[in-house]
């Protein structure tokens, strides 16, 4: 959801002389395209440029205007219409006030785990950086749902875990996380990754010899951090705070696995309730409710991109030598302090779902006599659900991240070489999707595509499609993002000499650009399947019978009580994403800066 700086990068190669240049077959040389013609040559066919402008105002611009049409033209001054109705219940004001304590504690839990992380993992000489870093990033890429669903089983009195170990409340003992403290502490969990990401920026950006001039002066560690490092890096912790805020905000999957069962609901689980009770007046209601969320998410990502741009100290020039501390003796003690972070946070609720997943029910303690695998045979051989929803995540996921590279690829040039005020606009355009909560786009695509096409008596409501064309909207700026930072780094001289030897734009792209781009084409589109594959937020309003995801599949087994089984599938998605991201981790090897939000 950041803001992205487009350079212009301009060639300095010298211009070509028309009067002492022929080419091989004796045409005059006005014919070759010199420097001044490559600019207009090289821009994307217009039937290029014309399909982006109109599937980003159709799939990312539509479904917003038509959420904001709708709570607009239902509005009425007399209080009668059902979205003024909304406003004046309570339970709506009671699910914004919950909404913004869950969030809030949510950001203050991701501010002391990611700001942590950041401090010893980038100003310090901890060793395996790579590991930290990855067991901090995990749960981040974790759908929340299963956050919520390994949290579950690591606490409480069913847990077959703390049942093995003889740590297990008593019998009807209540569940600690059926609360918005709970809430908090997992959306904290789930959503520290980006406080860290937001805080190792500017941290990076710290040169060495600026610390060790405070240090010649006389400055000790602690006067260092709170004089030199923190006014350098709180706008980055600020941002990241707000970051954390915006994406607890829009989360549905831990307010609906620790929330609903205590009646304890946040906007998201609300609209999610008065989706599921229909009536005349259910998409007015769902409407503003969606346009109250999307207002709220929009003023938390212009806080967070004001505090980044506002006043403040700056750095001058290109950074040297990277800050990193010696800590000494004290070095095992804070790798020490690491690894129980990640063991309580990571592989503790891990380990609660791998037993849950082994035993024959909820409840039964785990040892070596009914240990077994009776749910994964369950899932797998009796439950044509579990292969139903696995074949739709897959093919909404390799269709939305083939799509969306293909169509980001030629966008990425086009913004990268000809950077323009329209361009911007439209960037932001593509932003908006990501930037509201994923319940707000859900219903904003109901809204917009519910009734069938005029020329065509078929619609998208109901099908597979209308979830596709949600991921399109909601991933697409996580597509462009790699390809944009890595066009930045092809040479433009290497397109005009290909230019000037008579490649035309799409021999230059197949040619020239691709097999340059790609390693970050891969990034993308794994970046891209990976969120889609675990998506639930969107799928969660939109799935329909015979449509699951795996999303909602682990939502409706836990909901029906069927949890062992949740917990099988929740297991297998887990090992999936480990494997996913390590192929990301060696991607990444290979890309250029950027290309990877948490690789240097």
């Amino acid at each position: 959801m950041g803001t992205y700086f487009l350079v212009n990068r301009i060639s300095s190669s010298a211009p070509l002389k028309a009067s002492a240049v022929r080419s091989s077959a004796g045409a005059p040389s006005s014919a070759i395209p010199t420097k001044a013609t490559l600019g207009v040559r090289a821009m994307p066919p217009m039937g290029w440029r014309m399909l982006l402008l109109v599937l980003a105002a159709v799939v990312c611009l539509w479904p917003m205007v038509r959420l904001a049409s709708m709570a607009v033209v239902d509005w009425s001054g007399a209080g009668q219409s059902a979205a003024a109705q909304v406003l004046v219940q309570r339970a709506t004001w009671q699910a914004l006030w919950h909404s913004l304590v869950t969030s809030t504690g949510g950001m203050l839990v991701s501010l002391v785990l990611g700001g942590s992380f950041a401090l010893l993992v980038t100003l310090t000489n901890v060793r395996a950086k790579a590991l930290w870093v990855f067991g901090l990033m995990l749960p981040m890429m974790i759908p929340p749902q299963v956050t919520a669903l390994a949290w579950l089983q690591m606490t409480g009195p069913s847990s077959a875990l703390l049942q093995a170990l003889g740590m297990a409340p008593p019998l009807g003992s209540p569940q600690p996380l059926y609360s918005a403290a709970g809430i908090a502490l997992l959306l904290g969990v789930q959503h520290a990754a980006l406080v860290y990401l937001a805080v190792r920026t500017s941290l990076l950006a710290i040169p060495a010899d600026l610390v060790e001039a405070a240090q010649q002066a006389g400055a000790g560690r602690m006067r260092v951090l709170a004089d030199v490092v923190w006014p350098l890096a709180r706008r980055g912790l600020a941002a990241g705070a707000m970051l954390a805020f915006v994406s607890g905000l829009g989360n549905f999957g831990i307010p609906a696995l620790l929330g609903i069962p205590a009646s304890y609901y946040v906007l998201p689980t609300l609209i999610y309730q008065k989706m599921a009770s229909l009536g005349a007046t259910m998409l007015p209601q769902v409407a503003i409710l969606s346009v109250m969320t999307g207002v709220i998410a929009l003023l938390g990502v212009w806080l967070q991109q004001w505090l980044q741009q506002s006043g403040g100290y700056r750095l001058l020039g290109h950074v040297g030598k990277p800050l990193q501390w010696s800590l000494g003796k004290a070095r095992p003690l804070a790798e020490a302090v690491l690894l129980v972070v990640l063991v309580v946070v990571l592989v503790a609720p891990m380990l609660a779902l791998l037993a849950a997943s082994l035993v024959p029910a909820l409840g039964v303690r785990l040892n070596w006599d009914n240990m077994g695998l009776s749910a994964y045979a369950e899932m797998l051989l009796s439950q044509r659900v579990t292969w139903r929803a696995a074949g739709n995540s897959l093919l909404l996921s390799v269709l939305a991240a083939v799509v969306l590279v293909a169509l980001c690829l030629p966008l990425a040039w086009w913004m990268a070489r000809r950077p323009s005020r329209g361009l911007r606009w439209l960037e932001g355009v593509l932003e908006l999707p990501y930037a509201v909560p994923g319940v707000v786009l859900a219903v904003a695509c109901i809204l917009a595509f519910a009734r069938p096409f005029p020329w065509w008596d078929w619609g998208l409501y109901g099908s597979l499609w209308l979830i596709l064309v949600a991921y399109l909207a909601r991933f697409w700026i996580v597509a462009l993002r790699p390809l944009l930072s890595a066009m930045h780094d092809v040479d433009p001289a290497l397109e005009e000499a290909a230019q000037l030897a008579g490649a035309n734009p799409r021999q230059r792209l197949s040619h020239i650009l691709a097999p340059l781009l790609a390693p970050a084409c891969w990034a993308a589109g794994l970046l891209v399947f990976l969120t889609a594959l675990n998506e639930l937020t969107v799928s969660a309003l939109l799935w329909s019978a015979g449509k699951e995801t795996l999303g909602v599949l682990i939502f409706n087994f836990n909901e029906s009580g069927e949890t062992v089984l949740a917990s099988a599938v929740s297991v297998l998605i887990v090992l999936f994403v480990v494997l996913a991201m390590l192929a990301l981790a060696w991607l990444g090897r290979k890309l250029p800066r950027g290309a990877i939000p948490w690789r240097n």
